[in-house]
């Protein structure tokens, strides 16, 4: 297991905007000063370092780039999470987005809930997800904020809630993403931040290092490198990642052949990372039954252990205190918790996020100064 909450995305942002002079923005890892004020940000969904030491070297590239200590992922290792700390430059406790779905408060029994990703019209997104970004404040304060992503997440719920304030550029291809870049980086006093998922896809559908995933990972080099040789002088280009991915062993169904479903109402969070909801009086007795039948193939939390576990960092305010499960579940090794209402859908992924172990939880950063 990585140590919590030690060089994250939510520091690597504020370290970005505090070099670009935004008020209240620490730099605190250290990073060099870039005198031309150019910043492009990179991140590649799913690249943990752990596949990237197993496969990069089939690439040039990631041996001609510049290499920083590596980052951890916050908790959960999951896109919406951590993607959100970096938006916002605090951790999953303050700004909410504490997985891939949680349960709404006060929306009835069960209760529904919030997928991070795909949202939910009755739900406001800046009203779930209060913190000012980055990209607002530094918009705020005359900094030039760009986002080029798919053209399908601009305007979605959790580009508002996560990452809003940014100047959206909608490009789906790599040619129109380097394109956006370039105009994005013109002028000094710039920041644009760039998302691709197409190596997260790839792995989910066919596994770390799978032909499909190493596939994917020659796009992503394609990327790098056309940006490393295109974008104006002066720019620092930031290439991270939100989280790894480990190749699914051993599959759970939980209530299949097991009594994991007894007190259960509604299952959130993903298989590795699981917010269980439960039936009021039966907390305990529950986490004794999981914690009893998964042994060492999984980490239970109560509530309140999660929260003095510092899972979600060191504060976690009432809003997120009333979207977090009852029982936080983690799965060990290879295992996952799969839901039995969601069993075609999750067990036929091979490539899993969420938990806690280095391969999933350990990200690099690399740069190159053009």
């Amino acid at each position: 297991m990585t140590e919590l909450n030690s060089r994250t995305l939510a520091d690597l942002s504020n370290s970005i905007f505090a070099g670009l002079g935004i008020s209240g923005a620490q730099n605190v890892l250290a990073l060099p000063e870039n005198s031309h004020q150019r910043e492009c940000l990179l991140l590649i969904d799913g690249m943990g370092l752990s596949a990237l030491k197993q496969f990069g070297d089939q690439f040039p590239i990631f041996k001609e780039v510049g290499e920083f200590p590596n980052l951890n992922s916050h908790f959960p290792s999951t896109t919406a999470t951590n993607l959100s700390s970096l938006g916002t430059g605090v951790l999953p406790g303050v700004h909410g987005m504490l997985g891939y779905s949680v349960r709404v408060p006060r929306s009835g029994q069960p209760g529904r809930l919030l997928n991070s990703l795909k949202w939910d019209d009755r739900v406001d997104p800046v009203i779930w997800q209060k913190v000012p970004t980055l990209f607002e404040r530094a918009k705020a304060e005359g900094i030039s904020v760009s986002h080029v992503a798919a053209k399908r997440y601009e305007g979605s719920g959790f580009t508002q809630a996560a990452l809003r304030g940014a100047n959206y550029i909608g490009a789906n291809q790599i040619e129109d993403i380097v394109s956006a870049a370039q105009v994005a980086m013109k002028n000094e006093g710039s920041f644009a931040y760039l998302y691709i998922n197409h190596l997260d896809h790839a792995g989910h559908e066919d596994g770390v290092g799978s032909a499909n995933w190493l596939t994917a990972l020659g796009i992503v080099v394609q990327l790098i490198t056309s940006l490393r040789d295109r974008l104006p002088r002066g720019t620092r280009l930031w290439v991270t990642a939100d989280h790894g991915m480990i190749n699914v062993g051993e599959k759970i169904v939980l209530g299949q052949e097991n009594d994991l479903m007894k007190g259960v109402t509604l299952v959130g969070g993903e298989p590795r990372a699981r917010h269980i909801y439960l039936e009021d009086g039966s907390h305990n007795d529950v986490a004794s039954t999981w914690r009893e039948f998964l042994g060492n193939r999984a980490r239970i939390y109560l509530k309140a252990e999660a929260i003095a576990a510092g899972l979600f960092g060191p504060e976690v305010l009432v809003d997120s205190q009333e979207r977090l499960g009852d029982l936080i579940a983690i799965a060990n090794g290879e295992a996952i918790l799969i839901d039995p209402t969601r069993v075609k859908e999750e067990g036929k992924m091979v490539g899993h996020h969420g938990g806690l172990l280095e391969t999933e939880t350990q990200i690099p950063l690399l740069v190159q100064q053009i």
